[in-house]
C-alpha cells in the first residue's frame, strides 16, 4: 500500500472523529476499497456505520465484499433492512454465497427475503453445490455468443451484457442449449474482421470444470493452462458459470492456511486467529494433542518393557534422543515433499511405486551417511557393539522413516482423508515407536551375538 493511501485513510478516521461527513464522503472516492474495508476494521462500531452510509452506493457493495465474516455480520446487524438489501443485491453472486454460508439457517432465510426474485432464485442455487466445490464458487455473470453470429454482432452483445459480467477477456461460445462449444480472447474478437463467423474464429478446445469439482482442482487447472478465467459446467457441458482467478487467490491462500494448521496438528480454523475465541482454539487443538499423548504413552510402555537390555548396556540410553529424533525429521521431510506433490499433481497416486522407489534411494543413501556418523560417535561413547548397535538402528530407522514419509500421504489420500493430516507431529510421534522398536530390536540381536 503506497503511503499516499495510508495518509488518505489517516485522514479520513481524523475527519471522522470531528464529524466532518462531507469532507470524508470527498476522501473516500480517492481510497481503494480494499484500503477503506481495513480503516472500517479499525474503527468502532458507531464509526463503522457512519463510514459505510457515507461511501457512495457504487462502492457499497465492493467495500462491503472485502470486510471479514465478523465484520459482516455485526454491520448487518446494525444497519437497515432497505441498506442491507441495497448491500447484498450490489454484491456478486458467488461474494453473497461465500458471505451467506457463513451464517446459520435463520439468518440465510431471513436475508434471502430481502433479495429481489432474480437475485435469490440465483444464491439458492448456489448454496445448493457441496461446500468446497467449485459451484460455490462460480458466478454466473458471464457472456457468451454464439458459433453463428458474425464477429459485428458478438461485439455489439459484449457491449450489452459486458457491464454485467465478472470479466469480458474471455468469451464463450454456447450453442441454443447453452452447451459449451468454444472459446474466445476479446483481443483476437477485436481484431477480427466484423464479417467473419464466431465458429470460424473460436478455440473448440476450452479448459473446463465440473460444478461438482472441488476447488482446488480449479487452483490447479488455472496453475497449469496458465488461464485467468475457468468455465464451469454441468454433466451435460452446460455452461453453468465461471470462476475466476482473483476468487482462486482466496481459495489458494485458504488451502495453504488450512494444510499450515494441520501440519501442526490443529483442526483447521472456520474463522481467523484473531477472531477465534479462546475456547475454539483450544477445541480446534486438544483432539490432536490427546491424540498424540496417547501415541506418547506406547512409547513409554517400549521403554520400560526394554529395561533389561537398558540394564546390560547403559549406554544404549544416551543414544534414545538421537535416533528418534533423526527418524522424525527424516520423515517430516519426506512427509512434506510427498504432501506437497501430491496437492499440486506433481504426483499422481498411480505414480506412487515410483516414489516410493526413489524414496528408497534417497532413504539408504542418507541412512549410510547418517549411520557412519553415528558410529563414529557410538564408537568413542561406549564400545565397537554400541557403536555397531547405534549405527545398524540409524540406518533402519532413516530408511523405514523416508518410507512412511511417502507411503502414509498416499494411504490418507486413497482413503479420502486430507494428506496434510500426515502432518509433522504425527509423523514424529509414529516414528517414536517405530524408531524404538527398531533400536531395541538390533539391540538384542546384536548383545545376544556376542
Amino acid at each position: 500500500m503506497s503511503k499516499t493511501f495510508e495518509m488518505l485513510k489517516s485522514e479520513v478516521e481524523e475527519l471522522l472523529a470531528g464529524r466532518k461527513w462531507a469532507e470524508v464522503r470527498e476522501r473516500l472516492v480517492e481510497i481503494p476499497e480494499p484500503d477503506i474495508s481495513d480503516t472500517l476494521e479499525r474503527l468502532g462500531e458507531r464509526d463503522r456505520i457512519v463510514l459505510l452510509r457515507l461511501l457512495p452506493r457504487e462502492m457499497l457493495s465492493e467495500v462491503f465484499s472485502y470486510l471479514s465474516d465478523r465484520t459482516q455480520t455485526d454491520l448487518l446487524r446494525a444497519l437497515t433492512e432497505e441498506e442491507t438489501r441495497l448491500i447484498l443485491a450490489g454484491l456478486s453472486p458467488d461474494d453473497r454465497t461465500e458471505f451467506l454460508q457463513e451464517l446459520p439457517g435463520q439468518a440465510i432465510q431471513k436475508i434471502l427475503n430481502l433479495l429481489t426474485p432474480e437475485d435469490r432464485r440465483e444464491t439458492l442455487q448456489l448454496l445448493g453445490y457441496p461446500e468446497e466445490s467449485v459451484g460455490r464458487l462460480m458466478t454466473p455473470d458471464y457472456v457468451a455468443v454464439r458459433p453463428e453470429w458474425t464477429v459485428d454482432e458478438a461485439l455489439a452483445h459484449v457491449r450489452l451484457k459486458g457491464k454485467d459480467s465478472e470479466t469480458i477477456n474471455v468469451v464463450y461460445v454456447t450453442d441454443a442449449r447453452w452447451k459449451i462449444a468454444g472459446v474466445l480472447g476479446l483481443r483476437r474478437l477485436i481484431l477480427t474482421p466484423p464479417s467473419e463467423r464466431i465458429g470460424d474464429v473460436m478455440e473448440e478446445s476450452v479448459v473446463r470444470i465440473s460444478a461438482f469439482e472441488d476447488r482446488e482442482k480449479a487452483v490447479q487447472l488455472i496453475s497449469r493452462y496458465d488461464i485467468t478465467v475457468l468455465p464451469v459446467v454441468d454433466a451435460s457441458e452446460i455452461l453453468l458459470g465461471i470462476v475466476t482467478i482473483d476468487d482462486l487467490f482466496d481459495v489458494a491462500e485458504e488451502e495453504a492456511t488450512e494444510d499450515f494448521q494441520k501440519s501442526a496438528a490443529v483442526n483447521p480454523l472456520r474463522a481467523s486467529y484473531r477472531e477465534s475465541s479462546v475456547l475454539s482454539l483450544y477445541g480446534k487443538r486438544v483432539t490432536w494433542l490427546a491424540s498424540l499423548l496417547g501415541i506418547s504413552i506406547v512409547t513409554t510402555g517400549i521403554l520400560a518393557s526394554q529395561a533389561e537390555t537398558l540394564n546390560s548396556a547403559i549406554a544404549l540410553a544416551f543414544f534414545i534422543p538421537l535416533l528418534i529424533g533423526t527418524g522424525g525429521n527424516t520423515g517430516n521431510q519426506s512427509a512434506t515433499l510427498m504432501i506437497r506433490a501430491l496437492a499440486t499433481g506433481d504426483i499422481r497416486e498411480r505414480q506412487w511405486l515410483g516414489a516410493l522407489l526413489r524414496e528408497v534411494a534417497i532413504g539408504s543413501l542418507l541412512g549410510v551417511t547418517m549411520g557412519l556418523a553415528s558410529w563414529l560417535l557410538g564408537f568413542f561413547k561406549g564400545d565397537a557393539r554400541i557403536a555397531l548397535i547405534v549405527s545398524l538402528a540409524m540406518i533402519a530407522v532413516v530408511i523405514a522413516s523416508s518410507l512412511l514419509g511417502v507411503i502414509l500421504p498416499v494411504i490418507l489420500q486413497r482413503l479420502r482423508i486430507d494428506p496434510a493430516v500426515a502432518s509433522n507431529p504425527l509423523i514424529a510421534s509414529v516414528m517414536d515407536i517405530l524408531g524404538l522398536l527398531i533400536y531395541f530390536s538390533v539391540a538384542q540381536a546384536v548383545l545376544s551375538a556376542a
